[in-house]
């Protein structure tokens, strides 16, 4: 039973956490709602570091999700610049950097995740950077206007989302970027391939350098400076900067010490909830990049690190932590911005689960619709350069009925009769 005199704090102070926050106040929680967030910068999403705002096209306020009055208004407690440092869950409390203790009915961990450190020599060097925080896209955006100015060289470490959204917005500068991947293609692990082909391609043809089958191994700099990278073959490439994209980890060591339920590595790790983001402690929910969800329509364990599963989670585990009853079975979705290129992906299809890939349209136009299949099921479905079909394509993914492949793949076929 909810009731005025109770108090919801919410941990993280992203998307999810703002959102969460949103929704207690929307569905009429009059208690009090307590934002903690360890960042200065008032809630923000996460996309435009990577697209909009790092590229020169948006400005620095569009990234946030509420303005500033707006927290005052709704009575949320913002604390800002605040890590939680300890959770008690017997006493029902966290502790922040500052001492302070605050108190909980319900307790929402939206902590995120943090990117990964490169396991070499060099990486103190100040030109090395990383992308996850408002701060880490202040400062790139800075760098890649003076590498394009400069005529200067970025070498990126990793060709999943990140480093190819950040290779795009470098070559609009002007900046010269490479590429060091070990897999044999760009984001082999998520689409495959064959499709990795095609976005080795699109960079190629702006002028990226690729290095594939290739490990950075050091990062050479004099007087603090970076001069140049060492990869695992024995060639060195010149550097200015040197950005790190190789993924990123949940941050789950506040819900660890705390003796919370973990997600096995194998799926993905996080803090381990139910369909209702409920943790292994009733009075505790998790949601977003952190959390690890029993997926009901997918029948697996799953956590999923992009800007849609925050948007929809830290809402739903609101409404959990009010007691209605959730069942978070949002199919995955992302999308993606690189050149002239747009995407969108909806589902999940991750290595060795399908059997098949499907493409509707023109893949050489880079016009296409891609569906990984199992059992002539679609597992999932990425649209590029085609609009106004994700609902359609998710459709496909919640249906689970077997689908003629050659249907699939003729344009004159709606989406639409196929689900």
């Amino acid at each position: 039973m909810v009731d005025a005199h109770q108090t919801f704090v919410v941990v993280g102070g992203g998307l999810a956490g703002a959102k969460a926050a949103e929704t207690l106040r929307a569905e009429g929680f009059s208690g009090r709602v307590i934002l903690l967030g360890d960042e200065r910068d008032h809630p923000y999403e996460r996309p435009p570091l990577s697209k909009g705002y790092l590229s020169g096209k948006e400005e620095r306020d569009s990234v946030f999700v509420h303005e500033t009055a707006w927290y005052a208004g709704a009575e949320i407690e913002l604390h800002l610049g605040q890590p939680v440092t300890a959770l008690d869950r017997v006493d029902r409390s966290v502790r922040l950097g500052d001492g302070t203790v605050v108190h909980y009915d319900k307790l929402l961990l939206a902590t995120g995740a943090e990117p990964r450190r490169l396991p070499v020599p060099g990486t103190d060097l100040a030109g090395v950077h990383h992308l996850r925080r408002l701060a880490h896209a202040d400062r790139l955006r800075k760098v890649l206007t003076s590498l394009g100015r400069d005529n200067g060289h970025l070498v990126i470490a990793g060709a999943g989302w990140i480093g190819l959204e950040v290779a795009a917005a470098a070559r609009g500068y002007g900046a010269e970027v490479t590429i060091i991947e070990p897999e044999p293609t760009p984001l082999h692990h998520v689409v495959g391939p064959e499709l990795g082909q095609i976005f080795t391609q699109l960079h190629q043809d702006h002028g990226v350098r690729f290095h594939f089958g290739v490990r950075l191994t050091e990062i050479v700099g004099q007087d603090g400076v970076v001069l140049a990278v060492r990869t695992d073959d024995g060639e060195e490439h010149p550097a200015h900067d040197v950005l790190a994209a190789i993924g990123a980890a949940p941050r789950t060591a506040l819900a660890e010490t705390a003796g919370l339920a973990m997600a096995a590595r194998k799926d993905g790790g996080g803090i381990a909830v139910d369909a209702s983001l409920r943790t292994s402690d009733p009075h505790i929910f998790a949601a977003g990049d952190v959390a690890n969800v029993a997926h009901p329509l997918l029948g697996a364990r799953l956590r999923v690190e992009h800007w849609a599963n925050a948007l929809n989670s830290g809402p739903a585990a609101a409404r959990a932590m009010l007691g209605q009853d959730v069942s978070y079975d949002r199919v995955p979705y992302f999308f993606s911005d690189q050149y002239d290129l747009g995407l969108e992906y909806s589902g999940w299809a991750p290595p060795g689960s399908y059997d098949q890939v499907v493409i509707r349209g023109d893949a050489g136009k880079r016009e296409f619709i891609s569906f990984w299949l199992k059992d002539q099921r679609v597992l999932a479905g990425m649209n590029v350069n085609v609009w106004d079909v994700t609902e359609s394509v998710q459709e496909l993914v919640r249906s689970g009925r077997q689908i003629d492949p050659d249907a699939l793949a003729d344009p004159s076929v709606p989406l639409t009769s196929l689900s």
